[in-house]
């Protein structure tokens, strides 16, 4: 696909959006190349070894571990309101 000048005006059109004469060809080539861009990804082989693999490294996360929490009257003494064991949360309206 080819970006035109008349594109990239109208698009600006669209955007609501004032685009000075001397940047339309500016930002034509730039669109261009974004598209072109999007292009090449797009064309890229989707097979082979998977991106995580490619140092040989494997999961370096840790596991998930449960710990005990605070109890939840300790964690509720700091707010400034509450019902039911839970954080009073009011309505901006």
């Amino acid at each position: 696909m080819m970006v035109t000048r008349e594109d990239i005006e109208n698009i600006a059109l669209l955007s609501k959006l004032f685009v000075p004469e001397d940047e339309l060809d500016g930002l034509t080539k730039s669109m261009q190349e974004i598209i072109d861009f999007a292009d090449a990804i797009n064309n890229a082989p989707a097979g082979g070894e998977g991106f995580d693999c490619i140092n040989n490294l494997s999961n370096v996360f840790r596991e998930d571990e449960v710990v005990p929490s605070y109890p939840s009257t300790e964690i509720l003494q700091n707010a400034p309101e509450q019902a039911e064991d839970h954080f009073l949360v009011r309505n901006r309206e």
